[in-house]
Formats: structure tokens, C-alpha cells, sequence
């Protein structure tokens, strides 16, 4: 029998405690914003979402700045939800900006592709540091679409390898299943579209490197989107690392960004040289 889509990808009823751990993400980040260096609300765009937080370290540490975009099935929630994922990687030195951006259906999903690709030139514009793109969910998708950006397409004055890393945690990689989903209302995606806009089938992002993690109480679409696109990357010279975090479901997963002795922290990290 095919895969029931609706149900592999439908994470907020496979998990029917999302409704609280959402609202803890929301006490969390806004708590996290009240007590750390941070500048709120730095535009990238002409739009209200089209901006970022950035949280600051004490002490820079690393060689990168860390972007953290966040998840919703590019359709739901925004950044000041996740603020408090950056407080795990600012203890280990690093700043980390919690980037927002439109929602669908409002703007076309290639649009927010774009706008993220904006949101990692600014930052390079401003700080001139390389940027490590980590995402949860529909940010897992950003995120490698981020990798693998042809920067010299965005702005020929960017450098090649703007973005050198990119952690996805419980990514999607290949859109096209969710042409025959319910949340394929808002996205108004056709199977061509889809797949234009999966970064799975974009050319690999050689010589980068490319981590994809999931919860591993997550539905099984979810555990073979990130191995589908570790194997179909690694074959193609990308460094590709694929990890199941045990006892992790869709929302449970991110538990662990917030402190610095977290392995997934700690990896992160080390992508960004510290």
C-alpha cells in the first residue's frame, strides 16, 4: 500500500501534545529575549517578517554566525517563538540570529526560499562571517536550500560558499508528497512546483557539509526524508551526516538547542569553528 501522507506528515495530530510544548516555546523565547544581549527586530526586507533577532555571546567564539530559521510548514508560527534556541550555542560563544520570514499562502513558497537567501546576504553583508543555516521542520528545508544557493545567482559580489554548513533537524527535502496532503491548501503546490522547490533534486552542494537529524519517534516519511537526501548528497561530494535522536518526536526534538552540553549544540557549533 502507498504511504498514508496525510498522517506521516500530519505532526500536530500525531503528537497531541504539541498545543503545550508550543506554548512553552513561546514563555521560553520570550523569557530568553528578556534577559539576553540581543537586537530585536534587525530588517533584511521591505516586509514585517522580513527580519531577524540576533543574540549575542559574552565572547565570540567560532569563525561563522549561526542562522536559525524556524518551522510551521512554511505556513504557521514565527521567530519569536524559538528565540530561546539560541541560548544553547551563545554560551558555547556564538551569535545566532533567529531569522523570520512570510508565510504561505500569502507569498508563493519560492518566494520564502528567496527571502531567505536575502536574510544569509545581509548577514554576510553585515558581519562578513560565513553563516551555518540550521532550521526545524519547513526551516530544515530553508536551511539546505540555503546550502545549496548559487550565491553568484543572488549577488555576483557574494562570495561561493556563503553558507558551508547546514543543519536540518526533521526536514523536508522533497515537497512532492505534500501535494496530496491537506496542507497542500495553503502551499498551492503542483507536483512541478514541488519539485523545483526541493532541494533534494537541486544540484548537491559539493565539498559543504550537510547534517540531517530527526526525531526518532517521528512517522516514517520523516525519518526517509533525511536519509534520502543524506544518501543522494554523500553520493554526490557533499559531507552528509544522518542522526536519529532517540526519544524525540516533531516538537520534542528541539528540546535540547537551548543548552550548551547538548550534543546537536555542540555539533552546531563545531560547524561554525567553535
Amino acid at each position: 500500500m502507498p504511504p498514508d501522507y496525510e498522517s506521516e506528515y500530519g505532526n500536530r495530530a500525531r503528537v497531541p501534545e504539541h498545543p503545550r510544548i508550543i506554548a512553552g516555546w513561546q514563555a521560553d523565547a520570550a523569557a530568553y529575549r528578556a534577559a539576553a544581549p540581543c537586537e530585536l527586530n534587525v530588517s533584511y526586507g521591505e516586509g514585517e517578517r522580513q527580519a531577524y533577532d540576533l543574540f549575542k555571546p559574552e565572547a565570540m567564539r567560532g569563525n561563522a554566525l549561526v542562522m536559525f530559521i524556524h518551522g510551521g510548514y512554511w505556513q504557521a508560527l514565527d521567530r519569536q517563538h524559538f528565540s530561546h534556541m539560541a541560548r544553547g550555542l551563545n554560551r558555547l560563544g556564538l551569535a545566532v540570529a533567529v531569522v523570520g520570514y512570510d508565510l504561505c499562502p500569502q507569498v508563493h513558497l519560492g518566494h520564502i526560499v528567496w527571502e531567505l537567501q536575502q536574510a544569509t546576504a545581509a548577514l554576510w553583508r553585515r558581519f562578513g562571517l560565513p553563516v551555518v543555516a540550521t532550521g526545524h521542520s519547513a526551516g530544515g528545508h530553508l536551511a539546505a536550500c540555503t546550502l545549496a544557493t548559487d550565491w553568484k545567482n543572488v549577488d555576483p559580489d557574494l562570495p561561493d560558499q556563503l553558507a558551508p554548513a547546514a543543519y536540518g533537524i526533521s526536514g523536508l527535502y522533497n515537497l512532492k508528497p505534500l501535494t496530496e496532503t491537506s496542507l497542500n491548501k495553503a502551499l498551492n503546490l503542483s507536483l512541478e512546483a514541488a519539485e523545483l522547490e526541493s532541494p533534494l533534486f537541486w544540484p548537491a552542494p559539493s565539498r559543504l557539509t550537510m547534517d540531517a537529524v530527526v526525531g526518532a519517534e517521528e512517522s516514517a516519511e520523516y525519518l526517509k526524508q533525511s536519509r534520502r537526501l543524506v544518501d543522494v548528497w554523500g553520493l554526490e561530494g557533499v559531507a552528509t551526516r544522518y542522526e536519529e535522536i532517540a526519544g524525540a518526536n516533531h516538537f520534542t526534538v528541539l528540546a535540547g538547542l537551548s543548552e550548551p552540553e547538548n550534543a546537536m549544540t555542540r555539533r552546531i557549533a563545531a560547524l561554525a569553528g567553535a
